[in-house]
């Protein structure tokens, strides 16, 4: 038999009677992700995924990269199904993980007994297969807490299947199993991390991005495009909107107040995202804002921001320092792109002294001084979408 991988829900063994929904979801995802890499079929059994190859010339190792970054698994491996007869697992099983074996210092062997007709039980095949494994590798100690490798036979229905790998997968819940939502995405390190945490919570992402040319360069765009195909390795496909702001910006500096530029400009964002998310039916926002970390980032400019909108905002981050975030960001593989020196919209025209503790009828009184909502109508009717993919 081709070997094959073994996806191991986390929380989607915990559903109960809406198990098959959100299994079906993950099906459909890895479906996706790995289809470039051969032809496979799917098998569900006991909260596993069973992914076995139809043909001999699957890639196997992409396929086992492309699912640590697919949202539902927890764990994985690849394994090797045999007779369910002792002799065969001793030999061709111990010869299959042989390598993993020969490369360690220290084993121990876990045995789950499904199929409660398999003559031995658990503690019984542990036992004798550690037996069979000592005479084989001398040179191993037995070590039941802390072993270089864990040998573990699962006796199923069909078949046993042995395997001596087990692989962290990307947790969190299937990507489209908790609706969609609009990702405010910039150049910076924020809100690559905010979109990846919402997706491990299983919500669709598309993004928005808002530039202003002259004043961002193409190569800054570019940036932000590359940072969502980053993302799209763990939370699939992204619909991603760029937003002409330059007018609006230009508008801002030119008749409203410099201490509320930035708020005025998030209020504007928000309100041009939200009408591209209806004509999307796509019901909430997210932002990648941690509160006190800048000006525009205060409980009270928050409120103010808050009060221009009437969908949801998710802000996963708010509670994070930078160090908490930037793990997130080496984690997800964004970081070196997010810090590379292309500015966004963000930083155009930034006041060298923005309110940070703002009052809302200030705010809206500053913004009113000029009628924003023919430019507004414009930036919508021009945005571009395209789809992004992941990188790899």
């Amino acid at each position: 038999m081709s070997e094959i991988v073994l996806a191991k829900y986390g929380e989607i063994a915990l559903k109960g009677l809406n198990k098959n929904t959100f299994e079906d979801v993950l099906v459909r995802n890895i479906r996706r992700r790995i289809s470039k890499y051969g032809k496979f079929e799917y098998k569900k059994a006991q909260s596993t995924l069973y992914i076995s190859p139809k043909n001999d010339d699957c890639d196997m190792d992409s396929v086992m990269e492309a699912l640590q970054k697919v949202f539902g698994i927890a764990k994985l491996c690849r394994a090797k199904g045999f007779d369910k007869d002792f002799e065969a697992i001793s030999t061709k099983g111990i010869d299959y993980v042989a390598e993993a074996l020969e490369n360690a210092n220290t084993f121990k062997v876990a045995s789950k007994r499904a199929d409660k007709k398999f003559p031995m039980k658990s503690p019984e095949i542990c036992r004798e297969l550690g037996g069979v494994i000592l005479d084989r590798f001398p040179h191993l100690e037995v070590d039941v807490n802390n072993p270089d490798v864990i040998v573990t036979v699962e006796i199923r229905e069909e078949q046993a299947f042995v395997h001596a790998t087990n692989i962290d997968g990307a947790g969190g819940i299937p990507v489209g199993s908790s609706g969609r939502a609009m990702l405010l995405l910039s150049g910076g390190i924020d809100s690559p991390v905010a979109g990846y945490m919402m997706a491990k919570r299983g919500v669709a992402i598309s993004a928005i991005h808002f530039e202003s040319p002259p004043y961002t360069s193409e190569r800054a765009r570019m940036k932000v495009e590359k940072l969502a195909s980053i993302m799209a390795n763990y939370c699939g496909r992204i619909n991603f909107y760029c937003v002409p702001f330059t007018e609006i910006q230009e508008q801002i500096k030119n008749n409203c107040d410099e201490e509320y530029f930035t708020i005025i400009m998030r209020r504007l964002m928000m309100e041009i995202a939200q009408r591209i998310c209806e004509k999307q039916d796509i019901p909430s926002l997210v932002t990648g804002e941690s509160i006190g970390q800048v000006a525009s980032q205060t409980m009270y400019a928050m409120v103010c921001t808050d009060n221009a909108c009437r969908m949801p905002v998710f802000r996963p981050v708010i509670g994070m320092d930078k160090r908490e975030i930037v793990e997130i960001s080496r984690k997800i593989d964004t970081f070196e792109t997010s810090i590379e020196p292309y500015e966004d919209c963000c930083t155009v025209f930034t006041p060298k002294h923005p309110r940070t503790k703002p009052v809302l009828e200030e705010v809206i009184n500053a913004q009113n001084k000029f009628d924003f909502e023919e430019l507004i109508a414009k930036a919508v009717e021009e945005t571009t979408a395209h789809y992004i993919d992941a990188n790899k």
